[in-house]
């Protein structure tokens, strides 16, 4: 679990990056081009991939393992600019970070003999990564560069409409079930156990086309505070949710409780699903069992709750059995 602890000033402070980020794609789409898994709207893409594939993989893929920890030199802020800008920032890594990073990347990785060579900062093997990054962005990022852009537009349009009209609060529950904002930390499932604290700083949150399920954070708590996150899909591409068309009717915070039944779960879990604070979990709760669309059980200190066989005919269809 990952718990992003924010005070009164970080919530003034956080904001939604502009534009798509090049190193953080770069990183994250090598990580689809090894994932095992398939999915529709990335299967064309992978079909295309890197065209001058061997020699730039060998380069980058032992720094950006699709499991566990990748260096944060590799995605550093001032990619925000552009390419270019986060390639020279690469570049201009200082020798301590190199030579940390690399080391925690080595604890759980096998590294090429020249990984030595990177952490001591040796100018011609930075300029070799500098290489692989820019040919990877041309030969498999900038033909998608524009479905990358649309999508990351689109997310970015939504979270900022949001903030502007109703405030910080109300956008980070734009992002539930995939972050859980329950003031004043904001959660999302991760590998492992991690608080982060702002301290005043606030948050950047970048919207990512390649980033999948789990949000990731930069470890060096020492860095301005980013957190990347899968970009929502335009209306027109994303498959139906199946309680989207009920939030007409009963609300979207109630229809967001009445989807996260799909699994039974505990009034808390409700509240951490939907994105709603725990006592308007459980009043969105009561409403629906008094409707017969959910039924609640209580063990011990905790109410358990489940659809009714209309909560989930009304839901997904007609059950059959």
């Amino acid at each position: 679990m990952l718990r992003i602890h924010f005070s009164a000033g970080d919530l003034a402070r956080t904001r939604v990056a502009e534009d798509p980020d090049p190193l953080w794609e770069t990183v994250l789409s090598l990580h689809q081009l090894r994932e095992t898994r398939r999915e529709p709207v990335l299967n064309e893409w992978r079909r295309r991939r890197c065209a001058r594939g061997a020699r730039v993989l060998r380069m980058l893929s032992p720094l950006m393992p699709s499991r566990g920890y990748f260096p944060d030199f590799l995605t550093p802020a001032e990619a925000s600019g552009g390419l270019e800008c986060g390639i020279d920032a690469v570049l201009a890594t200082p020798r301590r970070q190199l030579r940390t990073e690399l080391g925690l990347l080595s604890t759980h990785n096998r590294l090429p003999p020249w990984a030595r060579q990177l952490a001591d900062g040796e100018v011609s093997i930075l300029h070799r990564l500098g290489r692989a990054l820019r040919e990877y962005h041309a030969s498999v990022l900038e033909p998608a560069w524009p479905d990358i852009a649309s999508r990351i537009e689109c997310d970015r349009r939504h979270r900022t409409e949001t903030q502007s009209r109703l405030g910080t609060e109300e956008m980070l529950r734009t992002y539930a079930p995939v972050l859980r904002w329950q003031s004043p930390v904001l959660s999302a499932d991760y590998p492992v156990e991690r608080d982060v604290h702002l301290e005043g700083r606030g948050l950047l949150l970048v919207p990512s086309y390649f980033c999948r399920d789990t949000p990731v954070a930069l470890l060096d708590e020492d860095l301005w505070p980013v957190l990347v996150y899968p970009a929502r899909l335009p209306r027109h591409e994303a498959p139906a949710a199946p309680g989207a068309r009920l939030a007409p009717l009963l609300g979207h915070s109630r229809a967001a409780v009445l989807q996260a039944l799909l699994e039974p779960r505990t009034t808390s879990e409700l509240a951490r699903c939907a994105g709603v604070s725990l006592s308007s979990a459980s009043e969105h709760a009561s409403v629906l069992r008094r409707a017969g669309l959910i039924a609640s059980t209580r063990e011990r200190h905790r109410m358990h709750h489940t659809l009714t066989q209309l909560g989930s005919h009304l839901l997904t269809g007609p059950v059959m059995g």
